[in-house]
This record gives structure tokens, sequence and C-alpha cells, in this order.
């Protein structure tokens, strides 16, 4: 019994480590922006500056830069993940050719309130942080729990959005999403063990090539130096794991009333959420464009493969 308790205790300690603690308190030194504002095309992810906007009861945490325009691309991310945790090189690119937003989900890094335990709650959120900047129609780039969350958008404001990429993603009640919980945990224990990230095996495959991409992305999410954001407490993880295996229990929904473009993209490889969801997911679409498979990758593969990924992606969203 001691021997799983101290393994219980390293592995809160190790969790709520996973992301640095930002330079920056809640309450005070951001730099606080509204909408109006124009983003600098001059930034990059590493120095783009924490904005706030209330919605909802809530003050999220969000960052925005890129060439400015009428309808920007909300990027949204990952179980577990903090503004610190969108790659770079993604964000970077597109900025080049559009205003792109990231944001923290509500209870997560330094957007205050209790993470929910529904996907729809979170989709609820996104809705309220878009309009409290005054947008009435984005773009979505959405990874991993993000194309989650964005199914539930769909089904609550239709029109609010035009494009959509999901990557790394299922349909609720896709084959394996429920097993995410147990596959997490494993995972976030093996990396205690080994001192490693567990997005190091949880995003990418264990043979040499994905291995190295592994390393090139977690280096590349430390990029950033100074003002990164808040930890993400263990509350997070154990509330989004639960929204998410409930999401994959809940019946499948009508994706066939929505005429949006959407482009679905994956590794060939996912463990977290199985390859096979993303073919039956651009099914449910009838504007889908040809689901693109990476080789010799996992979950990660838009991180593994981000400028292929590029090549397809930035055309799509500007054309």
């Amino acid at each position: 019994m001691k021997k799983y308790l101290i393994a219980f205790i390293l592995l809160i300690g190790y969790i709520s480590n996973l992301f640095p603690q930002s330079n920056i308190s809640k309450s005070n030194n951001y730099e606080i922006m509204t909408a109006s504002d124009s983003p600098s095309v001059n930034y990059t992810y590493a120095t783009v500056p924490t904005q706030f906007v209330e919605a909802n009861g809530i003050k999220f945490a969000y960052r925005s830069y890129g060439k400015q325009g009428d309808i920007p691309v909300i990027y949204f991310n990952h179980l577990t993940a903090n503004l610190d945790n969108c790659d770079p090189r993604i964000m970077d690119s597109i900025a080049q050719y559009r205003h792109i937003i990231s944001f923290d989900y509500r209870g997560v890094g330094a957007s205050t309130g209790e993470q929910g335990t529904s996907i729809a709650d979170m989709a609820k959120d996104a809705v309220g942080f878009i309009n409290a900047l005054g947008y009435k129609q984005v773009d979505i780039v959405a990874f991993s729990m993000g194309g989650f969350i964005t199914q539930e958008l769909l089904l609550q404001e239709p029109a609010l959005a035009r494009k959509i990429i999901l990557a790394g993603t299922g349909p609720r009640g896709g084959e394996g999403v429920s097993d995410v919980v147990g596959l997490t945990y494993k995972d976030i224990f093996k990396g205690l063990f080994t001192f490693r990230d567990p997005k190091f095996y949880l995003f990418f495959t264990q043979n040499k090539t994905g291995k190295q991409a592994a390393r090139d992305f977690l280096k590349r999410l430390k990029e950033r130096t100074e003002n990164r954001d808040e930890k993400v407490k263990l509350s997070v993880l154990k509330n989004q794991l639960k929204a998410i295996e409930k999401w994959g229990h809940d019946k499948p929904a009508d994706l066939s009333v929505f005429k949006h473009p959407v482009l679905v993209v994956n590794g060939d490889n996912d463990r977290m959420v199985p390859t096979p969801n993303s073919y039956d997911l651009a099914k449910r679409f009838p504007n889908a464009e040809k689901v693109i498979i990476y080789p010799n990758s996992g979950h990660g593969g838009i991180f593994q493969y981000y400028g292929e990924f590029l090549e397809k992606a930035i055309p799509f969203l500007i054309k």
C-alpha cells in the first residue's frame, strides 16, 4: 500500500509540473487587449502576449496574432493542454496568412473557473469566448479533444463556423474513444518512471522515427521562455478524461446536416483516437475533402509532419 501511495504522490507532482510555471500570475501583469486591437504580424508564438476576455462568468486566457482579417482561425487544443502546448511551427505558419487565436479552456492554465466534465459544456464556453471577442464567424483548426468540442459547437451554433480542420480526432461514440482514459493514465505513469513528458508516448510511435519526432516537438514547445502559461491542475486531467469517456459512450451525432468544408487528417497509427475514426468522421460530413493519413506516425501526426500538414492546411484556409 505504501509504495502505491508514494507513486500516487509522485504522479500528482509530476502532472502538476508537466507545464512550466508562468512567470506571471493570473491576477496581474498580463497584457490585456480587446478584439478590436490589431494583431501584429511581427509577433511569433514565442513572443505574442497573453490576453484575457470575459464570457459566461469566466476570464479566458488567449493569444492572438497574425494577418488581420474579418474571420480568424481559432485553434482548439487537446486534453490537458494550456497555451504553451500549441506547436509554434503550425501557429506561426498559419499566422503569416491568417489571424490565429489559441485559448485556454475553462479552468485550464490562466483561464478562471473549474474545468467541467462535459464536452458540450466546453463547446458552450467556446461559443461564449468567440462571441466575447466580437466574431460572428470563424474558421477552426482542432486537434484531438478539440475536435470533439468542435463537433459539439456545430450542434449548438452551426453558423459560427465556416471551415474546419479536424486532426487526430473522431466522431462522438467513435471506436475506442472511451478507452483514452486508461491509455492516458498508463502513459502518464510510463512517463513518470522514464522522466519523459507523456506526450512522448501518447502522440508518437515508439520507433526511431517517432521518437525523434517526439523530441523535436517537445523541444519546440519550450521555445517560449518568458510569460509562459499557468500550470495545469490534476483536477483538469480527471474532469477532461471523465468528459471524454462519457462522450465516447454517447450516441453518434448526425453530422450530415453540416455543409461546412472539412479537412480530416491523422497519423496511420493513432493509439488515442484510433485512425479508423478519421475515415468515419470524414464520411459523416457531406463536404469533407479526402482524408489525409500520414505514414509511420501516431496521434500527433500533424506535429511529426507539420510541413506536409501546412502545405494542405494553409491553401484550405485561404481559398
